[in-house]
């Protein structure tokens, strides 16, 4: 669910470059509204249901009429059970009223035991593993707080009621199990109103008959599907027809817009279905290809990702591209836990900068400076919700969504795009996972898969860990372009003791530059990297691709001797050694070797190239002892302990 604000900032920033296209609806606009709608249920029970059914599918018939705030209407749902039982309870808000429940074609009893609960008594006992079904007519006036769930306006004068469920509030308006643990294979809506309107909902529209007074609309949908996704409008919608190609399949693009908004809906379609193409291409085929996507237009301050039909106030072009990727993320895939809601939220934040960064690629980097200011504003904060009875912890604009989508941004960095995109495919397509639900570690595990890296490390710093990196880097030169590079860096909270990430440093001058990545693993290590060039400047992470903050460069005085590192190896050693020098100034130098008395046993020039030197050193004349070896240049000398065995 997305809020609309007003303004028309962007992240962290009042302006944009001339190229760049305003994020209008900005996270913490979506985040506040996804908080503000959560708000009201999450002080109630999350699901009363009964864990001894799963449903396979739902038909459910309702009779709208949106000048009447109430809900009538009957819902059959066929189920298997988990064990022998003669009881199924269903969620159902005690303030709807049910007039029968039939079990086989004959009513059977029920009961209303505890809070928004419906228990159904059947005359036998089911088996454990049988197939059935039953079917409830119910009415009345649904719960309403807030945002509500079963929602009654106008537009333009006319009368509309649309339904927002996430994340327990489809119990407001119908019975069904209501958690997040349970996906029905598919659904039918058959929905009846006077026919001065029309109902939009998930999935096909079959028919749709109007005898004068009535308008009946029937829809099927043919894909698991939780409970909170189901949704349906219903007012004096104009319909829009597009469509778009996706590989050989053409897929409708359906609008129900208001009629006073149909000029703007048709000039922004075309922006969702260039959206779709591209998240068809590098995430997978749009997961209900065999059916539609959609927009509604609704009377709340955002969007909500409804399966096939996302309903949305305006046909603004973030709106549209975040809901969108919710199809992938948040519906084919759900998170499995409010700790996880990154999986959703995270992700459809990245695809909406990643559809941005294809369209616009002028403006991507302010973008992403604005996206890592805002995540990086206070110190602290952890992707992984640690307490999911605190609303504002879950709907955190700055973790949730700008942490969450900057972690996916560090992934591809890590991965490369070949791999990164390869592994968010197969996360989507895991069988465990399509058109379920995941956590956080079914992504890792994917990833894993497909790179052979281990991903622990990251997600224990990233994921779980709290705060970022600052670095500092020092920086310079030999006589050959060389530089000598020290890496630190201090993070932000105590919970991660340093960030291993690969970071790019972009060497310039006034006319010159060279991007170098390094693998920065320890602190105040030592990089050597031939720039071809004198450099008077060094930018750290140029490209954003790392979440840090307050990062400092220094330059430090030239190097004019050989200061840098030997490397003996192996130690101790059999019958030679190998000795590996690491980017000489341009000094020709002298290797010598002693024995523990001093005297001199071998001696070595060489001349150097600027680079690596790897001289092999041969040991078999002498015998199993200790020595010394002594490299001399010009007024530089050092001495290393060498074991023969």
């Amino acid at each position: 669910m997305k809020r609309f604000f007003i303004s028309l900032l962007v992240i962290g920033s009042k302006s944009f470059s001339q190229h760049e296209i305003p994020l209008c609806k900005t996270t913490e606009d979506i985040a506040f509204n996804e908080r503000s709608s959560f708000q009201r249920t999450i002080l109630v029970a999350r699901s009363s249901a009964s864990s001894n059914f799963q449903v396979s599918y739902y038909r459910c018939i309702w009779d709208i009429d949106p000048a009447v705030r109430v809900v009538k209407g009957n819902i059959t749902s066929h189920f298997t059970t988990n064990t022998t039982t003669n009881t199924i309870s269903y969620d159902l808000s005690d303030q709807l009223t049910v007039d029968s429940v039939y079990y086989h074609d004959s009513k059977t009893s029920f009961s209303r035991p505890g809070t928004d609960l419906l228990q159904i008594n059947f005359p036998v006992s089911i088996n454990a593993g049988q197939k059935d079904s039953v079917t409830v007519f119910y009415q009345g006036i649904p719960p309403y707080s807030g945002f509500g769930t079963f929602n009654q306006t106008t537009h333009n004068g006319v009368p509309v009621i649309w339904t927002l469920s996430e994340p327990y509030g489809a119990k407001d308006w119908w019975p069904c199990r209501n958690g997040l643990d349970d996906k029905a294979d598919s659904i039918d809506m058959i929905i009846s109103c006077p026919d001065a309107y029309r109902a939009s909902s998930n999935g096909m529209l079959v028919n749709e008959t109007d005898n004068g007074t009535i308008r009946t609309a029937f829809y099927k949908h043919r894909y698991p599907i939780a409970s909170y996704l189901v949704a349906f409008g219903v007012t004096n919608y104009k319909v829009l027809n597009h469509s778009v190609q996706l590989g050989n399949i053409n897929l409708p693009m359906i609008t129900y817009c208001y009629p006073e908004s149909e000029t703007s809906f048709q000039l922004n379609t075309p922006k969702v279905l260039q959206a779709l193409s591209l998240y068809h291409q590098y995430f997978g085929a749009y997961p209900f290809i065999n059916e539609k996507y959609g927009h509604t237009q609704f009377s709340w301050g955002g969007g909500m990702e409804h399966q096939t039909n996302s309903f949305i106030i305006t046909p603004e072009e973030n709106l549209m591209a975040h809901e969108l990727a919710h199809q992938w993320f948040g519906d084919k895939v759900t998170c499995g836990s409010w700790q996880d809601i990154w999986l959703n939220e995270g992700f459809a934040t990245y695809l909406s900068y990643f559809y941005f960064e294809k369209i616009d690629p002028a403006g991507h980097l302010n973008r992403l400076k604005n996206l890592s200011n805002s995540t990086t504003s206070a110190p602290d904060g952890s992707v992984w919700v640690n307490d999911t009875a605190n609303i504002n912890r879950i709907f955190s604009g700055r973790l949730s969504y700008n942490k969450g989508a900057y972690v996916l941004h560090m992934l591809r960095w890590v991965l490369g795009d070949t791999l990164f995109f390869r592994g968010i495919r197969q996360y989507l397509s895991d069988p465990k996972l399509a058109y379920g639900f995941a956590r956080t570690d079914d992504l890792k595990r994917n990833l894993e898969q497909v790179s052979g890296k281990d991903f622990s490390e990251f997600f224990k710093d990233w994921f779980t860990g709290q705060g970022y990196p600052a670095y500092t880097v020092k920086w310079t030169q030999n006589n050959n372009s060389w530089a000598r590079i020290t890496i630190s860096q201090v993070t932000s909270h105590a919970s991660v003791s340093f960030f291993e990430m690969p970071l790019a440093l972009n060497f310039k001058n006034a006319t010159q530059e060279k991007t170098v990545v390094v693998n920065s693993s320890t602190n105040n290590e030592i990089f050597w990297e031939n720039i071809g060039f004198k450099a008077d400047t060094v930018i750290i992470d140029p490209e954003y691709w790392v979440l840090s903050r307050n990062n400092i460069s220094v330059k430090e005085n030239a190097i004019t001797t050989m200061v840098n590192d030997i490397k003996l190896y192996p130690i101790p050693a059999t019958t030679g050694i190998t000795i590996r020098i690491r980017n000489p100034s341009g000094n020709d130098f002298q290797l010598r070797v002693y024995n523990t008395a001093g005297q001199l046993l071998s001696t070595k020039q060489v001349t150097t190239s600027g680079r690596d030197e790897e001289i092999q050193f041969n040991f078999s004349q002498l015998p199993r002892g200790v020595y010394l070896l002594r490299l001399e240049a010009g007024d530089f000398h050092l001495t290393r302990r060498i074991v023969l065995k």
